[in-house]
């Protein structure tokens, strides 16, 4: 048995696809299948069944998975422990941020980083919280922006850059104009303009509302869209205070919802030593500004 066939199990089942697995591992697809029908011909076992249109796990498969992932997770530790012994800072690290997100500056973070460790490569991808959170969980990001409700995520760190109220912003024309609060029974029977599901307010919106469902008039995949949707009296748009500047924004009460946003990263590794550098920069970063001391930023955020 070799590590390498381990590897290619463990693409093939993440993948669901040869085809994709290889293209992953940049091996050719014949190279790949040879290697794992060598494996199970070793094991004596399908660990894969090939007779759908995807890809799918036996029940040896299944039983061999998690075995295969912590052959590999030791032998990346092995790897970072050298490294780190080396004192080499070098590699790729991987980066997440919620789609739009200006409340901070990651760019300028991410430049700083750069500077100091021009050796590691950095990726960064942009997608909801919940997917982020995701990826962080399985090893597929170092590090994420994300924004969530109620308590950080099991398994997870976090440095908390934001933690505001949510509320219901209205446009001058909206009945709700000049009220100070509502309460969630009145905002339930509004039509709501909302971000979508998988994103940390909606998320802080939903938990709020329990085993209610906001009444979802309007869902725009991005703040800008919210706000202005809400400028033309279609409805109370759901953001954070921070993010409400341009209007009227009415506080929920009873209960109040909040939605934090922060730097996360897996409790446990294995984090190579690049990783472990950018998590000190991020954890040590200064909080953003809020909206009462740079009101013209907000209508730029997005949770």
């Amino acid at each position: 048995m070799e590590l390498r066939q381990l590897e290619y199990f463990v693409a093939i089942v993440e993948e669901g696809s040869f085809t994709r697995a290889a293209e992953r591992v940049h091996v050719a697809q014949p190279g790949v299948s040879a290697q794992i029908r060598r494996l199970e011909r070793e094991l004596g076992h399908d660990l894969l069944d090939r007779s759908g249109r995807t890809v799918t796990l036996t029940d040896v498969g299944a039983a061999v998975l998690p075995l295969a992932r912590a052959a590999l997770r030791s032998v990346e530790s092995a790897r970072l422990v050298v490294e780190e012994m080396a004192g080499l800072v070098r590699g790729v690290v991987r980066v997440g941020m919620v789609v739009s997100c200006g409340i901070m500056d990651l760019p300028e973070l991410l430049s700083s980083f750069h500077s100091s460790f021009p050796d590691v490569e950095i990726t960064l991808v942009e997608a909801n919280s919940d997917s982020l959170i995701a990826s962080l969980l399985d090893g597929q990001l170092d590090l994420a922006l994300v924004g969530y409700a109620g308590p950080v995520p099991d398994g997870l760190s976090v440095r908390v850059l934001a933690d505001e109220p949510l509320v219901a912003a209205v446009a001058a024309s909206d009945p709700w104009y000049g009220r100070e609060s509502v309460s969630l029974d009145e905002l339930l029977e509004r039509g709501l303009i909302s971000l979508p599901p998988g994103t940390g307010l909606r998320g802080a919106l939903d938990a709020a509302c329990g085993s209610r469902r906001p009444r979802i008039a309007f869902e725009a995949s991005a703040p800008p869209m919210v706000i202005t949707l809400a400028q033309r009296g279609l409805g109370p748009a759901i953001l954070a205070l921070s993010m409400a500047s341009d209007l009227h924004a009415v506080r929920i009460t009873d209960p109040s919802p909040c939605s934090r946003l922060g730097f996360a990263w897996r409790s446990e590794g294995p984090h190579s030593p690049a990783a472990r550098a950018l998590i000190r920069l991020c954890s040590t970063a200064a909080p953003p500004e809020t909206a009462a001391s740079s009101p013209d930023a907000n209508s730029r955020k997005t949770r």
